[in-house]
C-alpha cells in the first residue's frame, strides 16, 4: 500500500506541474522572441535620435560651411545680407530656462514638502489635482496670458521698482536696468518659471509618496524635525526622482516656443538687461522659418536647431554625471 500511495502521490505531482508538461524548447523560443522585441524597441529609439541628428546636420551644413564656429559667437542676424548668427537665441535660452529653474526648484520644492509631510489629509488630493491641472494647461494659453495680463501689470507695478532698486547696484545694476516695456528676457523667464512647476512639483510629490514611513517615522522617533526628515532621508532617498523631475523641467524649459514667443520680445539684438527683448531659438524658429527664402536663411534656422539638440543633449548628460557623482558618497557617512 505505501509503494501504490507513493506511485499516485508522483503522478499527481506531475500532472498538477503545468510547466513541467510543456517542452523546455518551447520556452526558450518565445523567451528569445520576447527578449528581441524588446531589445528592438529600444534600439528604435537610439535609431531616431540618431536619424534626427543626422538630418539636422545635413540640413545645417551649409550655414556651418559659411559660417564655421564663428556661428556661436556672432550677434548679427540679417536674413538681407544672409548674415547670420546664433549669439542671441542661444543666450536667450540658455538665460530664460535658468531664471525658470531658480524660481521653479525651489517652489516646487516646497510644494511637495507641504503636500506629503504637512497638509491635512482632506486638502491633499485637491491640491494634487489641481498642480496636474495646472501641468495640462497648453503653453499657448500661458503665452496669451502672459502677453495680455502679465506684462502690463508687471510693466505697471514691478519693473519699476526693479529698475529704480535693482538697476543702481555696482554689479547687478546692469542686468536690471531699462525701460519698463512689460515684455522682455526675465517675463519670459517668469513665464516659463509658471509652466514648469506644476511638472517638478509633481514629480517630487510623486517621489516623496514612494519613501516608506517606517525610515521617517523612525527620524522623528529619534527627534528629527520636518526639515531635517526631508534633508537626510527623503532626499537621499529619492535624490534620482527628483533630479529627474527637473530635467523634465528644464527640458520644457528650453524647448518652449508659443510662451516664450509671445512675451520675449523677438528682438536679434544682444543686451545686458533682463529687461529687453529678446530672443531664444525655440521663438526664432517659430517667427521665421515659415518666411525663411533661399537654401541659407533655412540652413541657419536648422542650425539653431541642431545646437537646441545639443544644449539638451549636454543638460542631460551633466545630470547623469551629478547622479554618479552622488552615488558615490551614499554609505560614506556615518
Amino acid at each position: 500500500m505505501a509503494n501504490g500511495s507513493q506511485v499516485l502521490d508522483e503522478r499527481s505531482l506531475a500532472v498538477s506541474d503545468p510547466v513541467s508538461d510543456a517542452p523546455p524548447r518551447k520556452h526558450f523560443t518565445a523567451d528569445l522572441i520576447f527578449r528581441h522585441i524588446t531589445g528592438f524597441f529600444a534600439f528604435f529609439v537610439l535609431l531616431i535620435m540618431a536619424a534626427i541628428i543626422v538630418s539636422l546636420f545635413i540640413g545645417a551644413l551649409p550655414a556651418i560651411r559659411k559660417f564655421g564656429p564663428g556661428f556661436i559667437t556672432s550677434a548679427t542676424w540679417n536674413p538681407v545680407t544672409k548674415v547670420f548668427g546664433g549669439l542671441v537665441p542661444i543666450v536667450g535660452t540658455l538665460v530664460t530656462s535658468a531664471i525658470a529653474l531658480l524660481i521653479a526648484v525651489p517652489v516646487s520644492f516646497g510644494i511637495a514638502m507641504f503636500l506629503t509631510e504637512m497638509c491635512p489629509m482632506r486638502l491633499r488630493r485637491p491640491l494634487g489635482t489641481a498642480i496636474e491641472l495646472l501641468a495640462g494647461i497648453p503653453s499657448i494659453i500661458y503665452g496669451m496670458w502672459g502677453l495680455f495680463v502679465f506684462a502690463p501689470v508687471f510693466s505697471e507695478h514691478a519693473e519699476p521698482w526693479i529698475d529704480s532698486h535693482l538697476g543702481r547696484l555696482p554689479l547687478i545694476g546692469t542686468f536690471f536696468s531699462g525701460p519698463p516695456m512689460g515684455i522682455g528676457v526675465l517675463t519670459a523667464g517668469l513665464i516659463l518659471s509658471i509652466m514648469i512647476i506644476p511638472f517638478i512639483a509633481a514629480v517630487m510629490r510623486d517621489v516623496f509618496d514612494v519613501v516608506p514611513s517606517m525610515l521617517k517615522e523612525s527620524a522623528y522617533g529619534l527627534g528629527a524635525t520636518t526639515w531635517e526628515v526631508v534633508r537626510k532621508v527623503v532626499l537621499p532617498f529619492t535624490k534620482v526622482g527628483v533630479v529627474g523631475g527637473i530635467m523634465l523641467g528644464l527640458g520644457r524649459a528650453i524647448g518652449e516656443t508659443m510662451a516664450v514667443t509671445f512675451v520675449i520680445g523677438n528682438s536679434h539684438d544682444l543686451q545686458a538687461s533682463l529687461l529687453m527683448p529678446g530672443n531664444s531659438i525655440a521663438s526664432t524658429l517659430a517667427n521665421e522659418f515659415t518666411e525663411a527664402v533661399g537654401t541659407l536663411y533655412k540652413s541657419a534656422l536648422i542650425e539653431l536647431g541642431l545646437f537646441l539638440f545639443i544644449i539638451t543633449f549636454i543638460v542631460l548628460a551633466l545630470a547623469k554625471l551629478l547622479l554618479i557623482r552622488l552615488s558615490r558618497f551614499e554609505g560614506k557617512r556615518s
